[in-house]
């Protein structure tokens, strides 16, 4: 005897599957302009390889024969499949099953979806669009229902992936609950602009509350894009997918690994005219710092992270001579470059990142100090300012810093570990000290000034002795800074960086485990 019978049966149930909620939820899934979830896992994969497991996994109805009478599916598939050549596990939640709430899924495929990555050491890719949390109060009316003690299942895989393996989380949809805490949950996360929103709790529960609220106002991605709980907005699905493989392509499999080197298509000796003028010798003007990181990294290779949060700090990963580095770079346009609590809590997370993933760090240094004023002090800026000194000083991956422009106060001091040897240039626009003559001069004088007849003749006097000293000359006098750069070297000298440093990278896990 064969086995056709059940291998027919087998095929029966995956055709089941593969309708998902049923024609009439799919096309509502369509008709809002999203793609269903099979859709999702074709377009973010490599074509054909994706390996499904537990596809017949769900709620069965048998008749009295005891053959299958009607099949539902879970509200979650998961399996491996490629992005860009490499292996990774896709993790993703079917909206036309119940709105993919965890009453119509499978805990243990979620757990296996996580597992699976840190065994197999591999990234993990998660596509979400529901609320993933304990599901509608309709469970508990039913005789046999019971209340429980809240538990995150896995919560134990979700969280020791972040030190293993790459996290992607993609929200495609609403999410809220434990979804929400899932797409946080992650090294780098996008939403899908007018399509996804986040939130602890969703409109209908947060109304009851006095507010009069809805999807996109609660927890739209200008909110969270700006807030820093998400990183990045895609314009759409396909959008949000090329950015997830863009982001993996810098990053290793996992953190036994090293991230490989990419196409070497820029010469590493390339210079730049521009660069030699590209910072006003007034102080108080602005210049563009993202013209300069393109210049100096390899061409078309930056990929700024979260450039809606923390403004005056901009971070990404990017290519030198093909090596993949983190790189950091105050942008003088939003507070002169300087330090927010923002932009203190993105320092963190970033270099954690680099140091997970043992990526060398590149800061191109314009930080005028941390951000003063009333706002700043009830936002505890020096707190989270302190977080991001502690991040910096307890990284152990190459670092190179670039100093541009500004390098004032104890944010400035953050622009690399000043207990390491110094691997750093300044460009001849360099400008150092506790804090800016222009900030101090005036408290520091105050007797001086109160009793002179022209104070503000005695201020421009001081002013001009003061500065005679600002020359970066002065400090390179003392190596007090190591080497003065053209600025147009800058770009040849990174490279070399790069090189030098590749071979001290060290992979496996790191001393400090990642944290979201």
């Amino acid at each position: 005897m064969s086995w056709k019978s059940e291998i027919e049966e087998l095929r029966r149930r995956e055709a089941l599957a593969a309708q998902m909620g049923g024609a009439e939820k799919v096309g509502r899934q369509h008709g809002r302009g999203k793609l269903d979830v099979r859709e999702r896992v074709r377009r973010l994969l490599d074509p054909d390889s994706f390996h499904e497991i537990g596809k017949i996994s769900g709620r069965a109805t048998v008749n009295a024969e005891g053959e299958l009478k009607d099949f539902s599916p879970a509200n979650f598939i998961f399996g491996r499949g490629r992005i860009d050549g490499r292996t990774a596990v896709v993790a993703a939640d079917d909206f036309t099953v119940r709105g993919g709430a965890a009453d119509a899924a499978i805990a243990g495929k979620q757990i296996m979806a996580e597992r699976l990555a840190r065994e197999l050491r591999v990234p993990i890719v998660r596509l979400l669009d529901g609320t993933g949390g304990g599901g509608s109060v309709k469970t508990l009316d039913d005789p046999d229902a019971r209340t429980y003690v809240p538990l995150n299942p896995g919560w134990d895989h979700v969280v020791a992936a972040l030190a293993e393996v790459p996290v992607v989380s993609l929200l495609l949809g609403p999410v809220a609950g434990l979804g929400a805490a899932r797409a946080v949950t992650s090294h780098y996360s996008v939403m899908v602009r007018d399509l996804a929103q986040l939130f602890v709790a969703g409109p209908v529960v947060v109304n009851r509350l006095g507010e009069n609220t809805d999807k996109e106002s609660l927890g739209g991605s200008r909110i969270h894009t700006r807030n820093g709980a998400v990183d990045d907005e895609a314009a759409s699905e396909d959008e949000a997918f090329e950015r997830a493989r863009t982001f993996l392509g810098y990053l290793p499999e996992s953190v036994w690994e090293l991230a490989p080197r990419g196409e070497r298509h820029d010469p590493p000796e390339r210079t730049d005219e521009a660069l030699i003028d590209i910072v006003p010798r007034d102080r108080r003007k602005v210049y563009k710092m993202r013209t300069i990181i393109d210049s100096v990294v390899d061409q078309c290779s930056f990929f700024e992270i979260g450039r809606h949060h923390g403004r005056s700090l901009i971070t990404g990963l990017a290519r030198l001579d093909g090596w993949p580095v983190a790189l950091l770079a105050e942008d003088p346009y939003h507070y002169g470059g300087g330090w927010t609590a923002a932009a203190s809590q993105k320092a963190v997370r970033f270099v954690d990142l680099a140091e997970t993933f043992h990526l060398p760090v590149v800061h191109l240094v314009d930080n005028p100090g941390f951000l003063i004023g009333s706002a700043s002090e009830q936002a505890a800026t020096i707190r989270h300012g302190a977080r991001a000194l502690a991040a910096i000083y307890q990284a152990d991956v190459p670092w190179c810093s670039v100093l541009i422009r500004k390098v004032f106060g104890v944010a400035g001091a953050a622009h690399s570990n000043g207990h390491r040897v110094q691997y750093r240039y300044a460009w001849p626009s360099g400008d150092w000290g506790s804090l800016p003559v222009e900030g101090g001069v005036e408290a520091a004088y105050s007797a001086l000034l109160e009793q002179a007849e022209d104070p503000e003749a005695m201020l421009a006097e001081i002013t001009e002795r003061l500065n005679r000293v600002r020359s970066p000359f002065r400090t390179a006098e003392a190596f007090m800074v190591e080497e003065i750069i053209d600025p147009r070297e800058t770009r040849p000298l990174l490279c070399e960086f790069a090189n030098i440093t590749a071979k001290l990278r060290t992979p496996g896990p790191v001393r400090l485990r990642y944290r979201p």
